[in-house]
């Protein structure tokens, strides 16, 4: 703890001083800006005033403030520690929620999750193969699937993903104005199957919706006899925790904070929020802090050795 306080301190005394080398040709408050760094943090060091608690709470209250800013304040106090400790800073959850509260920075809540699929359908349904294991060993061991719906100025859209249990990975979506099954599930499957290879037994489940019972889906998945399909038990969303999930977590990250005034606009925010952030960057409790592609190129590294 106290190396990594002193590596704090001594990089941000250096900035500090160079505020004050330069205050007499720039701002103040741009070179706080820029450097970022909050004046009011520069302010108290510069009077020399506050203990070295005081300054260290300061400091880092700024990279809570980073951190948070970047998740588009979804982060709370455990995925912001684990950033930080990832950066080389030390701190416990317990300091990074009570810095948090002592300046109002709450993450965006999730909100209830609404179904969306139409299971009212007279379509053959499969049994629960999953039957709630959602921690698979391996890698496109399990798939699970699901559609949700996106509000815009321009009308609905919707959400068809499918999430490799093992990384948690979206590995297939597609955004459709239609629920038709050939606008939804069969664009989502072709993308997640371009990507992974399905070469030893997989498990594929989700709801009961007509999407995923339609003879066209499943002529689709069973050309392939190395696919199980599995679906939940009827009005049962814990059945489909984890794909559940994610729409919670899209929404309260993403959707429930923009207004999107044209389907472009929601394309490309989905396509961002995906693909760049929540693939790529977001830190997941549940895989021990570490984005799915992390997870993803451990596990290679790992079959490479044995």
């Amino acid at each position: 703890m106290k190396k990594g306080r002193s590596h704090l301190f001594q990089e941000r005394w250096e900035i500090y001083q160079f505020i004050v080398s330069y205050k007499h040709l720039y701002p103040i408050e741009k070179m706080c800006s820029v450097l970022k760094v909050s004046r009011s943090s520069y302010y108290r060091w510069f009077s020399g005033g506050p203990s070295n608690r005081s300054i260290e709470n300061s400091l880092f209250t700024d990279l809570i403030k980073e951190v948070f800013d970047l998740s588009s304040q979804t982060y709370g106090s455990p995925r912001i520690a684990e950033q930080l400790k990832r950066k080389g800073y030390k701190i416990s959850k317990r300091k990074v929620a009570k810095l948090m509260l002592l300046n109002g920075w709450r993450s965006k809540l999730k909100r209830r999750f609404k179904v969306t699929t139409d299971s009212n359908h007279r379509y053959p349904v499969c049994s629960n193969h999953l039957n709630r294991n959602f921690t698979p060993k391996l890698l496109n061991e399990v798939w699970v699937s699901d559609i949700t719906y996106i509000r815009t100025a321009a009308g609905w859209l919707y959400l068809t993903t499918i999430i490799d249990l093992y990384d948690r990975q979206v590995i297939g979506w597609s955004l459709s104005t239609r629920m038709y099954t050939d606008q939804t599930i069969i664009p989502a499957w072709k993308m997640a199957v371009s990507k992974r290879e399905i070469t030893e037994s997989l498990l594929f489940h989700s709801d009961r919706g007509i999407q995923y019972a339609s003879i066209e889906f499943r002529k689709l998945i069973n050309k392939n006899t190395l696919i199980t399909q599995s679906m939940s038990r009827k009005a049962n969303c814990w059945d489909n925790a984890v794909a559940e999930s994610f729409f919670k977590t899209l929404k309260a990250e993403l959707i429930y904070q923009h207004k999107f005034t044209t389907i472009e606009e929601a394309k490309l925010a989905v396509f961002e929020y995906i693909e760049v952030w929540y693939n790529r960057k977001r830190l997941h409790s549940s895989l021990g802090y570490k984005t799915p592609k992390e997870m993803e190129l451990e596990f290679y590294k790992i079959k490479s050795v044995a």
